[in-house]
């Protein structure tokens, strides 16, 4: 995909998980400077049909693909080391690094806890996250990155549906080379 300053993707749901609930999900990325990455996850639908996490008081938190949340993979060049962030509307979120496919997992320290927002109506679910990645390793500000972004949603009947730019051959799999679908200029830092 053509790099941007800001651009507004959207997700595909896996078409072996339907969710006719949601018309669809869509993210909003830019790299405003440097090691900055601010997304906007809007989902659009039947929002009271989602199982949504309650809020709590916004922390690290481990397992938030349990139940509906929002992700972004991103990885630096063409190597095989990325990083895996979790953001949930309960306000947790979480931070993986990666030597290679779902190989060396291991929390990304140093980095300051993302913003986040979000608002909600009956026909939009939008969760804005500001992330700064300038401290975290393997992941160079001066490069461009290969950004992978997802969701997993979990309907009040149960059901779990998978979102991914694109999806690999096969069950959901975020972590697939092929979902790093849309690459990210490098900026001059502010």
């Amino acid at each position: 995909m053509l790099c941007a300053l800001r651009m507004r993707l959207a997700l595909v749901c896996h078409p072996d998980t339907p969710c006719p609930e949601l018309e669809g999900i869509e993210v909003q990325i830019s790299r405003p400077s440097g090691g900055k990455l601010d997304l906007t996850f809007f989902a659009l639908g039947q929002i009271d049909a989602i199982r949504w996490p309650a809020e709590t008081t916004p922390a690290r938190a481990d397992r938030l693909w349990e139940t509906s949340c929002f992700e972004a993979f991103v990885a630096a060049g063409e190597g095989p080391g990325y990083a895996e962030f979790n953001f949930s509307p309960s306000q947790q979120w979480a931070a993986y690094r990666f030597s290679g496919y779902r190989a060396g997992m291991q929390d990304a320290i140093g980095l300051d806890p993302p913003e986040l927002r979000q608002r909600t109506s009956p026909k939009a679910k939008v969760m804005q996250v500001h992330l700064d990645l300038t401290a975290m390793p393997g992941l160079p500000v001066s490069r461009d990155w290969r950004i992978g972004l997802s969701a997993v949603i979990k309907t009040r009947a149960g059901k779990a549906s998978y979102w991914a730019l694109v999806h690999p051959p096969g069950k959901p799999d975020f972590h697939h080379n092929d979902c790093f679908a849309y690459k990210l200029a490098a900026t001059v830092a502010a």
